[in-house]
């Protein structure tokens, strides 16, 4: 019997995944812009504030939110493979590069490199970026360097998958200690109440990365499409265990 395909939930999970990530991006640039002071005390030059408020800026929209485009690139672009790869593997260039200088941005700091790199969320940053550095590597040496044989890319292509959503989320997972980092140095050093609006504004954001890293892995590993024989073997089996 021939099998007809429909839709699946892919549609309005990129959707929900670009709806969350505009609201991640006006979150983080309301944020950086109309609290700077929350960044680095008035006392410190322009050029530090400057360098601060670029950190979450890049880290948040130049690498979480386009690596995560680039990740449903091939979900939902029209066209050959070869162009799906070629904006896959630009977009992934731009965020690592986005990455790369959000992470330099904070070796700027009057205090040096050892006195920014000592957290949790430091820490993890680092691991995430050589992680996403190594991954693009082997992406364009197995999948758009021609030289790499087609068993080879087959082999390679399920841990690249896995490795790219692993560092996807380890993205998100370090943003979210960044801002817990941030939101708690805040409310302590700086006696700002837990139910003020910056606190909501932070809280806010993180929970938008929560949502945006839902859908966008969500839509990643849902099928395009769904075909009728499946929908009725899941209402048979539905019918068989009630």
């Amino acid at each position: 019997m021939a099998t007809t395909a429909s839709p699946s939930l892919l549609v309005p999970l990129l959707f929900f995944a670009r709806l969350s990530g505009l609201a991640v991006a006006l979150l983080v640039l309301f944020w950086a812009l109309a609290f700077k002071s929350s960044f680095l005390p008035s006392s410190l030059s322009q050029q530090d504030l400057i360098y601060s408020v670029l950190h979450p800026l890049l880290m948040v929209i130049g690498f979480i939110l386009l690596s995560g485009e680039a990740i449903l690139v091939h979900r939902w672009l029209p066209g050959s493979t070869g162009f799906k790869k070629l904006v896959h593997l630009s977009l992934q260039g731009v965020a690592l590069a986005s990455g790369i200088f959000g992470i330099w941005t904070k070796f700027q700091g009057k205090d040096g490199i050892v006195a920014n790199f000592y957290s949790l969320h430091s820490w993890m940053g680092l691991i995430c970026i050589s992680l996403f550095g190594a991954q693009w590597l082997i992406g364009f040496l197995n999948f758009w360097h021609r030289g790499e044989v087609r068993r080879a890319r087959i082999n390679i292509l399920p841990w690249h998958i896995f490795l790219g959503l692993y560092t996807y989320a380890l993205a998100i997972a370090t943003a979210e200690t960044g801002l817990l980092e941030k939101l708690t140095f805040i409310q302590t050093k700086r006696n700002v109440s837990k139910h003020n609006t910056e606190s909501m504004v932070v809280n806010s954001l993180g929970l938008g990365l929560a949502l945006l890293s839902g859908f966008v892995i969500l839509a990643a590993v849902s099928p395009k499409y769904q075909t009728l024989q499946t929908k009725l073997v899941y209402s048979q089996t539905r019918c068989l265990s009630s």
